[in-house]
């Protein structure tokens, strides 16, 4: 009778086991009890691996992580239509984009046309061209391309956005010039995406922008300022060994992640510039994966 007790207590607990392997496989990669994604990758974050060794190699590695979805900057000499198909053989979703300012400017209705397709959602400019500081003037004239372009892309099904990147903070008024191009940029026709490194780098506050700007940021790079770095408004490291495993850096990420849930980020993505990107990803992964708050 104690064998046939212990047998079957044995059981409950392996039964037991294998039910919470299954429950976390079926929530994802990088997603735990609490942040829940959706979770992808912002495939700039393997540019050297797919010039190196090619497009499906390299997506064999995006699918060897366990991402399923993921935010494209480029398609690496494939047209939109053959790089779509590539991802749906490697079992990746398309979700958003990063095109040039330039692209949004003069031909937005070409945007449309990729994004389409690429099955694009969103689609984004990353960096705004400025000579020196970003001014005021800059400003003006950027709140205007992205308001004409958010207009055409909704008309289209396509929610644009601007990605943050840092030179956004010099100061004006009693704020800062990201607080005017929010004040510029029609709501309806333009979200934002922020990415955590680029938010801490120039010594700002992820938590408190997205609780200020709440419903304005859709979309979240993943991505982590090395400890005892000091960053400023230049929009650019000098060190792209900055960018870190997520966890092992400055962001205080369980704050973060709670304030993007509440503010109502849609899409997160993990950026990984560094040139151990393909050994940083896993750990950061895991670290969503644990990570309570």
């Amino acid at each position: 009778m104690k064998a046939t007790i212990r047998l079957s207590v044995l059981t409950v607990g392996l039964l037991v086991s294998a039910l919470s392997v299954s429950i976390v496989q079926a929530a994802g990669v990088g997603t735990g009890k609490s942040f829940k994604g959706p979770i992808g990758l912002q495939l700039y974050s393997l540019r050297a691996q797919f010039a190196a060794d090619g497009v499906p190699a390299t997506l064999q590695t995006v699918k060897d992580f366990g991402i399923k979805r993921a935010e494209l900057a480029g398609t690496y000499g494939k047209t939109p239509k053959e790089f779509k198909k590539l991802l749906k053989e490697y079992g990746i979703k398309p979700i958003s984009g990063h095109f040039s300012y330039e692209l949004f400017r003069d031909h937005p209705e070409q945007v449309v046309a990729e994004a389409k397709a690429l099955g694009l959602k969103y689609a984004g400019v990353a960096w705004v061209p400025h000579d020196g500081k970003f001014t005021e003037a800059d400003v003006h004239a950027t709140a205007k391309v992205f308001n004409h372009a958010g207009e055409v892309l909704a008309k289209n099904g396509i929610q644009f956005f601007d990605h943050c990147h840092g030179y956004e903070f010099q100061p004006y008024g009693d704020g800062t010039l990201l607080d005017l191009l929010m004040k510029e940029t029609n709501p309806k026709y333009v979200s934002y995406q922020m990415d955590v490194f680029w938010i801490v780098f120039p010594g700002q506050d992820p938590v408190k922008l997205l609780e200020k700007y709440a419903g304005r940021w859709k979309l979240m790079h993943l991505k982590d300022l090395k400890k005892g770095v000091v960053g400023d408004l230049s929009g650019g490291t000098k060190d792209l060994r900055n960018d870190v495993t997520i966890g092992t850096g400055q962001v205080n990420w369980p704050a973060v992640l709670a304030a993007a849930k509440k503010s109502g980020v849609k899409e997160y993505f993990i950026e990984d510039e560094s040139p151990t990107s393909v050994q940083q990803i896993p750990n950061s992964l895991k670290f969503l994966e644990n990570v309570r708050f």
